[in-house]
């Protein structure tokens, strides 16, 4: 059952501002699977943290987590439940 669904956390730090536009699009693109999002901008860093939590595939996570990762200045991890 390799497409049953996940729960899973991609936590993302964005460093660049040259990416948000892009990462909010991919985001937008897999809305059908985010349950929830927070993002925190963390001013005194010139970072922002974002964290998105998804009941998907495993492959469109793994997907996902891939593309927002090749963003430029963009760093992912990815944690996924066992149920």
């Amino acid at each position: 059952m390799e497409n049953e669904n996940k729960v899973a956390v991609i936590s993302i730090i964005v460093e660049s501002g040259k990416a948000v536009d892009e990462l909010n699009a991919l985001l937008h693109g897999y809305g059908e699977y985010i349950i929830g999002r927070m993002g925190i901008p963390y001013k005194a860093r010139g970072i922002n943290i974002i964290s998105i939590a998804l009941d998907a595939p495993r492959d469109t996570i793994s997907t996902l987590a891939g593309k927002l990762g090749n963003l430029p200045g963009v760093s992912v991890k990815t944690a996924v439940a066992s149920v």
